[in-house]
């Protein structure tokens, strides 16, 4: 994963073409705020502008370290007391380091000979003149007066920390000659030193995050000390760092419309998903292409899953023979303190990639009545909201935000779009508990069907999209039976508060002997009630039930239902429910079939 994720790194690199000064040594930073100096280091003013990158010393961690001539107003003004005095003198050891540059001069000068019109004046105005105590705690850079760079991105202060790099790196190269564990390769030095923070992981800390760190000896082995046990070298350190912050950050703003029709600007990631408030799946090709399938399992579009499914089942030379040298990789990322945790980690071509995805869309596809075309249509959830039938529900009917499910649920159905694998079976008990309470709906009704199908291992019952016909399980059926006694109820009753849906769905999925002489009883009694004022739609809808009934012996349900039956219990009401709402005609509600 690392090696990848280093080769997308230096991918990264070389499509920066228009900035001359890509190197190890030199990072782009961020920037809002700058202290203008006369040549003789007085100080002139502060200036503050809206925040923008600008080359800097690169530094892999900023504990226990101080960047030249850019840094916090801690470091560059000893701003905080004596909480910043150690940092203060850090930032001036470092300027110590460079003083031979001329171009230092200034600044020098501004902390040195004419600190009472430099460093020190510049202190005393600091607060008024950047009043925001929020703006305070941005970089500051230095500037000469009426000239166009900042010093430090002069390129003569930029070349000489590239140089010092270079030697440094040089004298650690004569002095080390391990083999980096990820290229293979002694070109640069494998040293103990931090790999660079990582930033925008979910639930990680604000500051960033590392993936590997041995900060403890517990985490030491082989008489190793810290990242000497990893064996990576200094450039596949900063390029891994470098590819997954781009991975978690990349993407756009785009305008959308909200609930209320209004217009606000959201940003999208390209190459990020987000899942509950702890889980974020990064992804990328090693070409780093587009991926638009990945926006199929984030809002399906039917049209454009059909010409997926039908260009992989199809297997033409044409529309493959471009993919198969490309690869893709996922990985599931939480925050785990100053730690990342790697959750999941796939890698597979982009052909079997793109298969997996055809695969998902044709084991996920539901068949779904819409009241409004009145037609009955292929339904293909949102892997969000398949993830989200599992989750809990507060009384008000909102998803419930502490419910950890929701994110454990999406890395696994993330994995099984990808891969093409089984879900586990815990995952069906966590669904049909909210089919319980709430109902089968579409989303649930369709991971019952992944779910099933794909722990099926070829055996001879396979759900399909629409309902089933010919020879089914005793459970299916089951299911179909109740939805006929549902609807054979409301035609006799109407709504009701409690109906035997509310009150018998658990007990009939579980327990269908006991239940169903139940139900059988209640329905008799909704039978005659409804054959004294709908006689014809009574006498059709009995018969409805007993070809239903035919497929089962009443007299012997089973006493209970397996986990796996209990799935195709409630897959088997949900096409019934479908197939009823389908035969409803608008201007015969009141007298047609139900």
């Amino acid at each position: 994963m690392i090696k990848e994720l280093s080769d997308l790194g230096k991918t990264l690199r070389g499509q920066k073409t228009d900035n001359e000064w890509v190197h190890d040594a030199i990072k782009e930073e961020p920037i809002s705020m700058e202290i203008v100096i006369a040549k003789d280091g007085s100080f002139l003013e502060f200036r503050q502008f809206e925040k923008k990158l600008t080359n800097a010393e690169a530094l892999t961690a900023k504990k226990g370290k101080a960047r030249l001539l850019l840094d916090k107003a801690e470091e560059v003004l000893c701003y905080g007391g004596e909480i910043s005095m150690k940092k203060h003198e850090l930032f001036l050891a470092k300027l110590a380091e460079y003083q031979t540059l001329d171009e230092l001069s200034p600044v020098l000068a501004f902390y040195g000979n004419n600190k009472v019109n430099g460093v020190e004046k510049a202190l005393n105005e600091f607060e008024s003149a950047i009043p925001n105590e929020k703006n305070r705690k941005d970089n500051i850079g230095f500037r000469i007066q009426n000239e166009g760079n900042r010093i430090h991105e002069k390129p003569e202060v930029l070349q000489k920390i590239i140089a010092k790099y270079e030697d440094t790196q040089k004298e650690s190269l004569t002095n080390n000659q391990k083999k980096c564990s990820i290229c293979g390769k002694s070109d640069y030095p494998v040293e103990d030193i931090p790999h660079g923070i990582i930033k925008k992981v979910p639930d990680g800390q604000p500051s960033g995050c590392v993936l590997v760190s041995y900060n403890v000896n517990a985490f030491e082995s082989f008489d190793l000390k810290g990242n000497n046990n990893s064996s990576i070298c200094t450039n596949c350190a900063k390029t891994y760092v470098e590819g997954l912050n781009w991975l978690l950050s990349a993407g756009n703003e785009i305008i959308i419309q909200d609930k209320k029709g209004k217009e606000k600007t959201t940003f999208r990631y390209t190459n990020r998903k987000n899942f509950g408030s702890d889980t974020a799946m990064v992804f990328w090709t090693r070409k780093n292409e587009r991926l638009p399938e990945i926006d199929q399992l984030e809002a399906p579009n039917p049209e454009d899953v059909a010409r997926l499914i039908e260009s992989i089942t199809s297997g033409t030379e044409r529309d493959n023979r471009y993919l198969e040298p490309d690869y893709f990789y996922s990985c599931t990322l939480s925050g785990a303190a100053a730690r990342i945790a790697v959750r999941d980690w796939i890698e597979t071509s982009l052909l079997d990639f793109r298969k997996s995805i055809a695969k998902w869309f044709q084991n996920i596809s539901i068949a779904e009545y819409d009241r409004d075309l009145e037609t009955t249509q292929t339904h293909y959830a949102r892997l969000y909201d398949l993830a989200r039938s599992c989750q809990r529900k507060n009384s008000d009917g909102s998803y419930d935000k502490d419910d950890t499910s929701l994110a454990r649920v999406a890395a696994y159905l993330w994995n099984a779009a990808l891969k093409n694998t089984a879900l586990p079976l815990w995952m069906l008990t966590k669904v049909l508990q909210r089919a319980r309470l709430d109902g089968v709906t579409a989303e649930r009704a369709a991971l019952i069907k992944l779910i099933l199908n794909r722990h099926n291992k070829g055996g001879d019952f396979m759900i399909t999209e629409k309902i089933e016909q010919g020879d089914r399980p005793v459970a299916y059926v089951c299911g179909q039976i109740f939805a006929k006694l549902e609807s054979i109820q409301y035609a006799a009753l109407g709504d009701r508060n409690a109906g035997i849906r509310e009150r018998y769905f658990t007990y009939a999925m579980t327990s269908p002997a006991p239940a169903f002489g139940r139900l059988f009883n209640l329905n008799s009694k909704h039978f005659t009630k409804l054959k004294s004022e709908k006689p014809g739609l009574a006498i059709t809808l009995d018969k409805e039930l007993q070809k239903l009934c035919k497929d089962v012996d009443i007299n012997s349900f089973p006493a209970t239902f397996s986990l796996e039956q209990q799935g195709q219990f409630a897959i088997g009401y949900y096409h019934q429910k479908q197939l009823q709402f389908s035969s409803i005609k608008p201007k015969e509600s009141k007298g047609g079939t139900i």
